[in-house]
């Protein structure tokens, strides 16, 4: 183990202290099987409760244990840290890309000749490193501006009216010199606190990390230039600037607050993913044919000709170091999840997701048919590339920056150093070695 692995269990380990959701922390001592048990540590809050139900539907059905622990909302990495380092690790765990995969790929047992690698739909959903598959896509998600079409056509506009970022400038700034009598807002809060700005410090970041790469001819960078921070900032201005609450106000709005605005209609725009869709549809919620995805268009490129943003960051991963038995169990549910009948359509229906494998269920969440419909219009998506920023430093230095400034109490020089100068001194200190 590298001496920053050592480090960081250590600064982390006072920290694991309300990290989790869901069922709470593993007790070391669990029963065990005869056929090796599993211990997922789930990366996504929101399916907690879906993966539960799965959970105990696989081992009514084999009689091999499973246990799902959900680390909560940006603790992840950290919650990682500190479980690996138990007697009884996680067997199932998550990479968020190729600079996850750099922390933990001596922990990541090949994958090759596994049955789930087999199922894949292609190698452009895992991570491989010096030929040997260490992480395999659970799931294709996509993000962009989840849209209430109810609210917008009592404003007078559809989401044909808004196919750039002067677009949705103008129908914003009109809903907001109109909230009084329209009884609503343009944009949910832009939620500051841990379970809400990885919406920006890393979904909205993305935007002028693409456009910076596709203008240098890119994939990742040890120095990134800032080129479009201006834009970033004009579309963060917008969110805060006509929102259901003063930008003063964000530091402590919660990714809840932003969902609930959303549900009861207090704003037509939210800004989120695919993996929403079952939390503001349905019974007590909004009806499907009342929302809609459109881009995060921070007016660069070709605008009327951009899509969503469609990517992954969840890369499941087996830990080598686990108990054979344990492995096996592992690889045997994980194979089940996205070959079964009760896995594929759980993870299509109560989950959202669109599983990259070859037995994948079709799913009803309307915001990832418009994806495959803008694409299949010949809309250019937009790749997840903030998956390749340097550390989770580099993202929690932007996000007390981005709140300061939303706050009045900081610059956005301030942003532009955190995301520049703090972007080469975090890929250094993570490339060192």
């Amino acid at each position: 183990m590298k001496f920053k692995k050592v480090l960081a269990l250590a600064m982390v380990a006072t920290m694991a202290v309300g990290a989790f959701v869901g069922c709470g922390s593993k007790d070391e001592g669990s029963a065990t099987s005869d056929s090796g048990q599993v211990y997922y540590l789930n990366f996504k809050p929101e399916a907690d409760e879906a993966w539960q139900a799965l959970a105990k539907e696989y081992t009514e059905e084999t009689g091999v244990p499973v246990t799902v622990v959900t680390a909560a909302s940006n603790k992840y990495e950290e919650t990682l840290t500190v479980e690996m380092d138990k007697s009884e690790a996680p067997t199932l765990f998550h990479v968020n890309g190729p600079v996850g995969l750099n922390n933990w790929k001596d922990y990541c047992l090949d994958l090759s000749d596994s049955e789930v690698y087999g199922n894949l739909n292609g190698d452009e959903y895992a991570l491989i490193d010096n030929g040997e598959v260490k992480g395999i896509a659970m799931a294709v998600e996509t993000y962009g501006i989840i849209t209430n079409t109810k609210l917008l056509a009592e404003a007078g506009y559809t989401v044909d009216d808004i196919q750039s970022f002067e677009d949705l400038k103008k129908v914003a700034e009109d809903i907001t010199a109109r909230s009084s009598e329209l009884g609503f807002a343009a944009f949910t809060s832009a939620g500051m606190d841990d379970s809400s700005d990885w919406r920006f410090k890393t979904h909205l970041a993305n935007l002028p990390i693409y456009f910076e790469y596709q203008a240098e001819e890119e994939t990742s960078t040890d120095a990134i230039k800032g080129t479009y921070l201006e834009n970033y900032k004009n579309v963060f201005d917008l969110y805060i600037n006509n929102s259901t609450c003063k930008p003063t106000e964000l530091a402590s709005k919660t990714g809840d607050d932003s969902e609930s605005e959303f549900i009861n209609g207090e704003a037509v725009f939210f800004q989120n993913g695919s993996w929403e869709y079952g939390n503001v549809v349905g019974d007590g919620k909004l009806a499907a044919e009342d929302v809609t995805m459109i881009p995060i268009y921070i007016g660069v490129g070709d605008e009327a000709n951009q899509g969503l943003c469609t990517g992954t960051e969840n890369y499941w991963c087996v830990n080598s170091a686990a108990d054979e038995k344990d492995i096996q169990a592992t690889l045997d549910f994980m194979n089940w999840c996205v070959s079964s009948d009760k896995g594929t359509t759980a993870m299509a229906d109560d989950m959202g997701f669109v599983i990259p494998f070859k037995d994948a269920k079709e799913t009803d969440n309307v915001f990832v048919k418009k994806d495959t419909e803008m694409q299949a219009a010949g809309k250019t998506t937009i790749p997840w590339n903030f998956t390749t920023i340097p550390s989770e430093q580099w993202k929690a230095d932007l996000s007390s920056a981005l709140t300061a400034y939303a706050a009045g109490t900081g610059s956005w020089d301030d942003v532009k150093t955190a995301f520049v100068d703090g972007w080469a001194t975090e890929y250094k200190a993570a490339n060192q070695e």
